[in-house]
């Protein structure tokens, strides 16, 4: 039997959040992949002070931080809602 490559039957879970230069924030997976995106994207994220944006945690699928009333959810990071939809 062939592998497959890829990432076909892997459900994506963040590790870890990370923010390596201005306007920039990344996303590790429990699989290995990072994902960089401009954080203008995610304008919930810029009212994070800058000094807090470290101090995220884990909801869900998802994170988000003490500051911010919103939770950044994996199909918003991926843009496959209807593979990766959070729980309700």
């Amino acid at each position: 039997m062939a592998q497959i490559e890829g990432f076909w039957d892997i459900k994506p879970e963040i590790k870890k959040v990370f923010f390596p230069i201005r306007g920039k924030f990344g996303v590790i997976l429990q699989d290995g992949r990072e994902i960089i995106m401009p954080i203008s994207a995610f304008p919930s994220i810029k009212k994070v002070p800058t000094a807090h944006r470290n101090k995220w945690y884990l909801i869900g699928n998802g994170f988000t931080w003490d500051e911010c009333p919103e939770v950044i959810h994996i199909e918003q990071i991926l843009g496959n809602y209807a593979k990766y939809n959070h729980e309700a």
